[in-house]
């Protein structure tokens, strides 16, 4: 079969062999972490460079051929899924720390860089990174830029928004453009906040300027069992209602806790159907006063054991056995969804009865993992691919906790992304005059609609713009020089 001419001049734009179009090669490319969804791409391309990435990406723009940025592939909405008939540009050879100032307190990063390499290179500074979502041994900052990934500490450090302070990015429209800087003392928009969490649909970041904290000089960290879901859901609201703000502040239930056994043989009390892990951190004297009011109230709380991490190695066990859980489900189940909704704390009790109710109801078993300092759900729904149906009562159950974030006021999701998974569900968090908004923005850095196309909005065109002279979001009518 000829070979498609825009296919001939992509194979043309980089060295051989860093353009994929051969079907195993690009098997690799059909999903990211949300499995239920597969496309096969027309090509993958590999570049090494950021200048490779440009060049990619204004390549695309005068073809007006669909792409999706990629990095590790860990995206659990669908995210970096694949566009028929368009591109993968994968960014994981774009690995470099280009610099590292502890004076400053800051790195600038390439996108492929691995999220855990950050504060591998930092904590001979004492300083480290804070985002630390679960799948930070692998995951890239590039895409927990596109995603404002979040992770346990997210209670206390805030989400990726909180800690990106300037980005150097191409746009879908070829154009370079940089944003920020290296100190949070900027003047004008905040053109860095508006690009992180934006899911591709802007562009690629291909440098990231973030900041660096530093390193904690002591961790207290309890794992405290209980009988219910429910208790450990209200002995969260009970410690954040102190006053206390906890490094971390974490929930898993009976069936996560014994996927994580099985994985990484993890020790947690035995009979309990939850537990709560509580990490405070910081200077030595105020640990110790928090962590006497952190025991008044856990001994308040119905807790039937708690344990106190006696050093370094206890602590990691307790994480080891927390970081292992969305993976380890895979040995209790052949596919799992999972969820990422977010419901006000005060209401987080009630959010876990109700999808303990649903799950046994629609007999769909339902491990539960979240962070439950901010109200961030991670139901991991299981169901076995193969049996007729069980996709679509999986499907179902995913659709009721996220209508229910929504009726309780929160929202369908608080790291993972809208992605493919959720698009459906956004118009019913925002109204029409919002969601015209949102897709003014979009079509501002992206006229063409070929950047990351199909996720986040429901609808299959967006908006495309006409009007030349003015700056991009004065053509959407999002701002204005008057």
């Amino acid at each position: 079969m000829e070979t498609p001419s825009v296919l001939r001049r992509l194979l043309a734009l980089l060295p051989t062999g860093r353009v994929l179009v051969e079907a195993p090669a690009l098997a690799a490319y059909e999903s990211d972490g949300l499995t239920a969804f597969r496309t096969r791409p027309l090509a993958v391309v590999v570049p090494e460079t950021q200048d490779e990435v440009i060049a990619a990406v204004r390549f695309c723009h005068a073809e007006k051929l669909p792409f999706v940025a990629r990095g590790s592939g860990t995206s659990l909405s669908g995210g970096s899924l694949p566009v028929a008939g368009g591109i993968v540009i994968t960014l994981n050879r774009l690995n470099r720390i280009v610099r590292l100032d502890p004076a400053q307190r800051i790195a600038v990063v390439e996108p492929g860089v691995v999220n855990s390499a950050v504060t591998l290179a930092a904590q001979p500074h004492g300083l480290h990174y804070a985002p630390d979502p679960s799948s930070q041994p692998v995951c890239t900052i590039g895409g927990n830029v596109a995603f404002n990934a979040g992770g346990a500490h997210c209670l206390k450090y805030g989400m990726t928004s909180n800690h990106v302070l300037g980005l150097k990015a191409v746009l879908a429209t070829g154009e370079v453009v940089e944003f920020g800087g290296a100190s949070r003392e900027q003047v004008g928009p905040d053109w860095t906040g508006l690009f992180v969490g934006n899911e591709g649909l802007f562009g690629i970041a291909l440098e990231i300027t973030v900041q660096l904290l530093p390193r904690a000089e002591t961790f207290h960290t309890v794992l405290a069992g209980y009988q219910t879901l429910e208790q450990a859901g209200d002995a969260v609201s009970a410690v954040v209602a102190s006053g206390l703000l906890p490094g971390a502040l974490e929930i898993m239930d009976a069936l996560a806790l014994e996927a994580a056994v099985a994985a990484v043989h993890a020790d947690y009390p035995p009979g309990c159907e939850a537990v709560a892990i509580v990490e405070l951190e910081g200077p030595r004297e105020v640990v110790a006063a928090d962590r006497l009011r952190l025991e008044e109230i856990l001994a308040k709380s119905g807790a039937v054991e708690v344990r106190v991490a006696k050093d370094a190695a206890e602590r990691l066990a307790i994480w080891k056995g927390r970081k292992s859980a969305f993976s380890a489900v895979g040995r209790l189940s052949p596919d799992f969804i999972v969820q990422d909704g977010v419901v006000p704390r005060r209401r987080l009790g009630e959010a876990l009865r109700k999808i303990s109710g649903w799950s046994r109801e629609m007999g769909v078993r339902c491990a539960n993992v979240f962070h439950a300092g901010d109200g961030n759900l991670h139901p991991l729904i299981l169901y076995d691919g193969r049996e007729a149906g069980a996709l679509e009562r999986a499907e179902q159950l995913a659709g009721k906790i996220l209508r229910m974030c929504i009726e309780m006021g929160g929202s369908i999701t608080g790291e993972h992304g809208v992605g493919v998974e959720k698009r459906e569900y956004l118009p019913e968090m925002f109204g029409a005059e919002e969601m015209d908004c949102l897709k003014r923005i979009r079509a501002a850095f992206d006229p063409l609609g070929i950047a990351n196309p199909g996720k986040m909005f429901p609808e299959k065109n967006a908006p495309t713009l006409t009007q030349h002279g003015l700056h991009p979001l004065e053509q959407a009518g999002v701002i204005s020089r008057e």
